[in-house]
């Protein structure tokens, strides 16, 4: 037998193929709970009778909780056991769902989403680091992310798809039933596919150092969104502020503890420090643009939700064949230059966005999206295969916990920063009919093109269409802008790849 049999990697069997299936669900779930209640929204509000900012709450306290638990749950994961945490997790998450879908007060419903965003950060990094261990082979290793990270981007997809559905047919509380059978069958079947792994010296979980990431993480993210919704104001910027400062607080503590609920020594890794910078600003620049195509679609080109929901299908479908034509050349060529080159590509799809006007075909809109959509692919997955192999075993879910914050933070910063770029562009090129000089309806509609279109309906209908006409071209005006900004961003990044990442050799040489 020659040395290179005597140390193969032994190949995954079917128990490990129907494991990946069981981590799947629930992350496919994690992301449809977000995009779901978007359609949902109108009708809970008027059967709740949700204020304007419950309904902020009931929107962002999911998106908040998994922000700020991700690194702790994926710590907990190496600590407790990563099955274990995931099978909690999923179990509270069906429970919750089950009480969230008929919930009776605002609060109630408040409530209930933070607790699902708390169960479901313990899905997303115990998932990636059993992946990384269940799948040894590379070549196994690629199709396996290739497949996880498809099941990330159909929840994003099918969220308004699914949601228009149920509610085309049932009540409100219908869109949380969806998770209570897919938690059921990760419960049954989890502890019988998935492995039992933790870190057999643990140490002990800091309580203060848990306290001081959500402390960071919190505020930051909500001073980000707060800014996304309203613009630059004080209060917003002193929530991300705090942010900042308890993060600097939570970065000394961890530098002084035996066993830091995050290992700082991660960010030394040059690897690791570089491919989540990598992933942060893509996934900033990503959901910025979908941000601005989503509405888009509704306010300009006067879709439904889920009329929009089904165009973006289309980019969502090139996506995930991104996905697995990249994993199979980054087998044979360096990880590297397979993000530059979609990096790249992700940028031409920038220009063809920055041509796009309000009289523009949905063609063109949808053609420069979906090229976007196909040169970010690589990214998501081949960031996973080079941040968890890095670190120690023992510390594989704290860095898929990195990774999958980093994404949630990139996600609340592209929105925040591209929305904030668009909408200086809107209020700097809408023109508001002089007869609307100086009333409420002016403010209105020099706000938001939603506020203009909202404006509209008690106009005439001469001043109405000349509103309109220049509201929806002010707004794509910003869509040109963060475009411009997407194609520097991405350019930029490409090379940053090819200067970090160079020397990680291909995946099927590792």
């Amino acid at each position: 037998m020659s040395v290179t049999e005597s140390v193969a990697v032994p190949r995954a069997g079917r128990r490990e193929w129907l494991g990946l299936g069981i981590l799947a669900l629930p992350t496919m779930l994690t992301m449809l709970d977000i995009g779901v209640l978007f359609l949902a929204l109108p009708q809970l509000t008027a059967d709740l009778s949700a204020s304007a900012t419950q309904q902020l709450w009931i929107s962002d306290s999911y998106g908040f909780a998994i922000a700020g638990f991700l690194v702790t749950m994926g710590t907990l994961g190496d600590r407790v056991g990563r099955t274990q945490v995931l099978v909690a997790g999923s179990a509270a998450f069906g429970l919750v769902s089950l009480v969230a879908a008929f919930s009776s007060s605002p609060e109630m419903l408040i409530a209930c989403r933070a607790l699902l965003g708390i169960a479901g950060a313990t899905i997303m990094p115990s998932a990636l680091a059993l992946i990384m261990g269940m799948f040894r082979d590379p070549k196994q290793l690629g199709a396996a992310i290739a497949l996880w990270a498809s099941s990330l981007t159909a929840g994003v997809a099918l969220g308004p798809v699914v949601g228009g559905v149920l509610l085309n047919w049932f009540w409100w509380g219908s869109v949380f039933l969806v998770a209570v059978p897919v938690c059921a069958v990760v419960v049954f079947a989890g502890p019988r596919l998935l492995p039992a792994f933790r870190n057999p010296a643990p140490g002990r979980l800091d309580p203060l150092s848990v306290a001081l990431s959500l402390g960071a993480l919190l505020p930051f993210v909500h001073g980000l969104k707060e800014t996304a919704r309203t613009g630059w104001s004080a209060g917003a910027t002193l929530s991300a502020a705090a942010g900042v400062v308890l993060g600097m607080l939570f970065v000394a503590r961890q530098r002084r503890l035996e066993h830091p609920l995050l290992d700082l020594r991660l960010f030394g890794l040059r690897t690791v420090r570089g491919a989540l910078v990598v992933s942060l600003l893509v996934a900033a620049v990503q959901a910025g643009t979908g941000f601005f195509v989503a509405q888009h679609l509704q306010l300009v080109k006067g879709l439904s939700p889920l009329g929009a929901g089904l165009w973006i299908l289309l980019p969502t479908v090139v996506l995930v064949a991104g996905i697995f034509v990249s994993q199979g050349m980054a087998q044979w060529v360096p990880p590297a230059r397979v993000i530059a080159a979609g990096l790249a590509l992700a940028a031409a799809g920038m220009i063809v966005l920055t041509q796009v006007d309000a009289g523009s075909s949905l063609a063109l809109l949808l053609a420069g999206f979906t090229v976007v959509y196909l040169g970010v692919s690589p990214v998501g997955p081949l960031v996973g295969q080079l941040v968890v192999p890095a670190a120690p075993p023992e510390k594989a879910g704290s860095a898929s916990g990195l990774q999958s914050t980093s994404g949630e933070l990139g996600v609340a910063l592209g929105i925040a920063l591209l929305g904030s770029v668009g909408t200086a562009a809107y209020r700097h090129s809408v023109a508001i009919p002089a007869e609307l000089a100086g009333t409420p309806a002016e403010a209105t509609a020099r706000e938001t093109l939603a506020g203009a279109l909202q404006t509209a309906q008690s106009l005439p209908p001469s001043l109405a269409d000349t509103l309109v006409d220049s509201a929806r071209q002010a707004f794509t005006s910003g869509l040109n802008v963060a475009a411009v900004v997407g194609v520097v961003a991405f350019t930029a990044l490409a090379a940053l790849a090819l200067a970090t990442l160079r020397h990680v050799p291909p995946m099927g040489r590792r």
